[in-house]
């Protein structure tokens, strides 16, 4: 099964003749800069702040965690998405994780690109990682996506279960974390295997760790994905996706 991770800008996609995609899934840059840890206890060495700030402090998740333009990535999802076919229930659609406050952001240039309708998800965590802020305010302990398509409904099989719009936060420790922002695979496997099919082909733009091209492999789809870091290039090709050109199943 096909998967390839390019050390490169999603822009450049032409360059790598990828084909087309059933399903683009991302979690794109939130643009928080350098407030990514501002209520985590990693602000402070070993998480104490009697012992002063860390190298965390006052520091970006990564280096596109400050600008990201949503319309560029709309651009190019609305070109890498096949077409939408005249049989129903094979259409295409998007998963896009971000940050609450982008929601309206991503749900508005979708719609300029031609993904006029949304499906809003939730998932739920079993903690928050805002412990700085436990005893001042209600801290948050979800993620937020969009399901994002064009005219028709999107390809859905759900094996004969209600698929509610929140999902559990299941976190499956026999994975490496090597990115701050990363997504578990189970969840990555619910959402890929609801939107697809085997043998479809499966892009992420922003792909960091590489774990959505790792899900996507498990399952027997194609992916591929495009990571800006080199560094994280190299830890994503290492750590996890080395095994994962062989489907595990």
């Amino acid at each position: 099964m096909q998967v390839e991770l390019f050390n490169d800008n999603f822009q450049n996609y032409k360059c790598y003749g990828i084909p087309k995609a059933q399903l683009v899934i991302a979690d794109i840059p939130y643009n928080i800069a350098n407030n990514a840890y501002a209520s985590n206890p990693a602000w402070y060495k070993d998480g104490d702040n009697s012992k002063g700030e860390s190298k965390k402090a006052n520091a970006t998740f990564f280096d596109t965690d400050v600008d990201f333009k949503i319309s560029e990535f709309m651009h190019f999802c609305s070109h890498m998405l096949v077409k939408e076919p005249k049989k129903a229930g094979a259409a295409p659609c998007m998963v896009v994780f971000c940050a609450f406050q982008q929601l309206s952001a991503v749900i508005s240039y979708g719609e300029r690109y031609g993904f006029k309708h949304y499906i809003p998800l939730t998932f739920v965590k079993k903690s928050s990682a805002q412990a700085l802020k436990a005893n001042m305010k209600i801290v948050g302990a979800t993620e937020y996506a969009l399901v994002l398509y064009r005219d028709k409904l999107p390809k859905f099989r759900n094996d004969g279960r209600m698929v509610l719009n929140w999902f559990p936060w299941e976190i499956d420790h026999g994975y490496p974390k090597i990115h701050p922002t990363q997504k578990p695979i189970p969840v990555l496997e619910r959402l890929i295997e609801i939107f697809t099919d085997k043998d479809d082909v499966v892009i992420d733009p922003c792909a960091g760790s590489g774990a959505a091209l790792r899900a996507a492999s498990n399952l027997g789809r194609e992916a591929y994905g495009f990571e800006k870091s080199k560094a994280m290039y190299q830890l994503a090709q290492e750590r996890m996706l080395r095994v994962a050109a062989t489907p595990l199943f």
